[in-house]
This record gives C-alpha cells, sequence and structure tokens, in this order.
C-alpha cells in the first residue's frame, strides 16, 4: 500500500512536491468505500489527477516509473556507467541530484525509502521504518557525501559493506544482492506490489493479458464478467495458438534459420465471439471475430489493461496508469474507479493512481475531495501539485464536499486548466 510519493528536481518538477494517498480524517464522504485501513492507517483506494496538457501530470507517472527503475535495475550496474539523470532543464545552471522517496506499507512495517542522484554517481539515499503511525521511525542507514551510516542492530545485513558499494549504485540493491532479509522486502515491494503503466502504449500489456486468458486463470473469468456488463458486443473471448508466419519468399538458409529460432514459440491469438441473427432477431449461432483487427481501439484497450487492472485486484497492490480515459467512454472509466472504491470488487484493497481529463467523475458521488489532486505550471514552467482540499477560494473557504466540482473546475475556480489566447 503507498503513502506517499514525493519527486524534486526531475523534469517540470523543481521543487519538492509530494502525492499523498493518506485519507485526510477531516472528511466524511464516501468513508465506507473509497477507504481502508491498515496497520492503523487510512489510506485511499483510488487518486484522479488532472491538469491541461504539458502541466506536468505523466511528468509524475514517469517520476514513479524512474524510481522503480532505479530500484531494480541498480544491481545491473557496472561501474562509472551513467544513470537516468533527468533533471529540471529550464533553469540555468541546474545540476542539483535529483531526489525519490516513497513511504510505502509492506508486511508489519511502514518503510520510508529515498535517494538523490545525479549523472555520475548517488549523492544519498536513506530508508528507515516503523510499525503504527505514531511510533518513532528506527533508522536502517544513512548515504551522504562523508559515506553509509548503518544502524547493526536495526539493519545487520548492511554491517561491513559500508566500503563496498559503487558510486553508482545504491547501497539498497547491494544488500539485497547479498541476501539482506529488509532490503529483499523493500526491493520485493518495488517488483511485485507497485505497477506503472500507459493508457496511450497500451499494446505493450497485450501479450500479458493474452497470457492469463490463455491459461483461463481466474483473472479472466473476472475479466470477461467485466467485459459483459460493459455491453461490448462480444458474448466470450476465445484462445488459440498459431505457429509463425515464416515469408514464403525467404532463402532457404534463412527460411531454415527462421524455424530453429521460433521453433516452440507459438503466438497467441484472441478471437472474439459474436451472436448472429436471423431476420427476426433470434440468435442463430456465432461467429468468431479476430479481436485484434474487428474490434474497435477501444475495446483493444480495455483488454490490453485488463490483465494489470485484474492482476492488481487479485494480489492487492498499487497500479499507476498514466491516461486512463484515452479512448475510453467516460462511463467505462467511471467503472473501472468503481471497481477499486467498492470494497466488494477489492476485497485486498488494491490502489489506483491514474491521470485523466474525464471532468465527469469529478463528483462527490465518485471521488473524495482528497482523491482529486491537480498538476499546474508556474511562470517559470515548474510543476505544482496540490489537492482538492488545498484550495482556497477567493472568498476565503475551501471547496465543499456539495460543491459542483466539474463545473468549478471548468470554470477555472480549481486552476490546472489550460489558458487559450485569443488571436
Amino acid at each position: 500500500m503507498l503513502l506517499e510519493f514525493t519527486v524534486e528536481n526531475y523534469r517540470s518538477f523543481y521543487r519538492k512536491k509530494t502525492l499523498v494517498l493518506e485519507a485526510d480524517k477531516a472528511l466524511k464522504e464516501c468513508t465506507e468505500t473509497n477507504l481502508f485501513d491498515c496497520n492503523k492507517y487510512t489510506l485511499l483506494r483510488s487518486l484522479a489527477l488532472y491538469g491541461a496538457n504539458s502541466s506536468g501530470k505523466s511528468n509524475l507517472v514517469s517520476a514513479m516509473h524512474a524510481m522503480a527503475s532505479c530500484v531494480l535495475l541498480s544491481v545491473k550496474l557496472n561501474d562509472n556507467e551513467q544513470l537516468e539523470y533527468d533533471p529540471f532543464l529550464l533553469l540555468k545552471d541546474n545540476h542539483h541530484p535529483s531526489m525519490f522517496e516513497i513511504i510505502f506499507l509492506k508486511g508489519e512495517y511502514c518503510y520510508r525509502y529515498g535517494f538523490r542522484y545525479n549523472l555520475e554517481r548517488i549523492v544519498e539515499e536513506w530508508l528507515f521504518r516503523k510499525t503504527t503511525p505514531r511510533s518513532k521511525e528506527q533508522m536502517m542507514f544513512v548515504r551522504n557525501e562523508d559515506g553509509i551510516c548503518v544502524d547493526e542492530n536495526n539493519f545487520p545485513e548492511g554491517v561491513g559493506y559500508e566500503e563496498k558499494t559503487n558510486n553508482n549504485r545504491l547501497f539498497l540493491s547491494l544488500c539485497q544482492q547479498l541476501g539482506g532479509e529488509i532490503s529483499r522486502q523493500v526491493i520485493s515491494w518495488f517488483q511485485s506490489d507497485f505497477n506503472v503503466i500507459s493508457g496511450l502504449n497500451n499494446q505493450q500489456y497485450r501479450a500479458y493479458s493474452k497470457l492469463f486468458f490463455h491459461k483461463k486463470e481466474s483473472l479472466s473469468v473476472d475479466a470477461l464478467n467485466f467485459f459483459q456488463k460493459l455491453r461490448l458486443g462480444f458474448n466470450n473471448i476465445l484462445t488459440h495458438e498459431e505457429e509463425p508466419n515464416i515469408p514464403q519468399d525467404l532463402p532457404m538458409e534463412l527460411r531454415a534459420l527462421f524455424q530453429r529460432e521460433t521453433q516452440g514459440k507459438n503466438s497467441i491469438e484472441l478471437d472474439s465471439i459474436h451472436n448472429v441473427y436471423s431476420d427476426k432477431g433470434n440468435i442463430v449461432g456465432t461467429i468468431n471475430f479476430s479481436f485484434e483487427d474487428r474490434e474497435s481501439s477501444g475495446t483493444n484497450k480495455l483488454f490490453d489493461l485488463s490483465g494489470p487492472i485484474f492482476e492488481t485486484l487479485y494480489s492487492g497492490s498499487v497500479l499507476v496508469i498514466d491516461e486512463l480515459d484515452a479512448k475510453m467512454h467516460p462511463l467505462i472509466s467511471q467503472y473501472i474507479i468503481e471497481l477499486f472504491n467498492n470494497p466488494e470488487t477489492n476485497p485486498k484493497n488494491a490502489q489506483l493512481i491514474f491521470t485523466t481529463h474525464d471532468t465527469h467523475l469529478l463528483s462527490q458521488k465518485i471521488l473524495r475531495r482528497d482523491q482529486i489532486w491537480f498538476t499546474e505550471k508556474d511562470s517559470k514552467e515548474q510543476t505544482d501539485l496540490y489537492s482538492l482540499i488545498d484550495i482556497v477560494l477567493p472568498d476565503g473557504t475551501k471547496p465543499r464536499n456539495d460543491a459542483n466540482y466539474e463545473k468549478n473546475y471548468i470554470a477555472g475556480r480549481y486552476g490546472a486548466i489550460p489558458y487559450i489566447l485569443n488571436d
């Protein structure tokens, strides 16, 4: 479960900004559905991020992906290999380190892990943990310009390795590689419990979604029920394997090489099953369509995302989707969000974070005020990040839970909308 994510000096985020998924206890709306309790924390099941084009929404998602990539790929770095340093470029002589920090729950502990880095090295790194919101944090280790300080009682797996970490590698990664249990717990959260995906480049998840349909896993049953409730036109999805298609005009030597390389690597293909009707409207049979060729781009996107969505619901993990609503009807986006906000369809308390332009979701019946966040650039092209409850209106009040969020947002009362110049 995710509590907070903080970014600094990454792309359009120059100043430190924090996204919070811990619920505001002063708010009373949707407490029975959109919230859940874990280790005495009360957390949001979903969070929507709004903003004009180029305001920084996707950069926030990219920052989450960048942090996860740093953690998971650090072990593979060679000495002196450069890091993926992508700072704010619109400030002259900005060579400050980028920073990521994340707070999450794993097992009985709340972990706070972060690091600062530039192109050549990890400048700082830290890991703390505690058991309850009110308990004191325990330091595992702290890394800075002077070296790495390890608490031998709280983090014995790091003792003796303080001087053995390359400048460009994370100390956490080294400890996990050497069999450390605490470091393994932290890195496993990034591997299994935190998934950042794109709603625009959805084709890259198609193979995964095809596979769990092909294996007839329980996830595919839930996904098919999901499709049927949306009345997308087909009544079933079938899979079959096909041998690779070898071009007939290849020279004999290349054909033989192609056959050797693809042997046993059949592809999984999808068929959508549609009813065939008589003139009187009676069902008289069925017909198989190639799913990818005959179904709409929006339906194909839904299928592509069904794997990550239902895997997240099944495992109780965190899913971040950039541009959730692209190619989709607003009611379908709403239904996906309701899958996460409903304790019956989300019994394991999975969390969904998504960027969107769909203003129909700005309703107190769907999202609480602390679930609605905005990105907006200032006059220096730096991204600001704030929630609906952070806003102070011109009359000095804050948005009420009975306000028309959609109308007020379009009217510019909450900021984070495009300003179009008149000719």
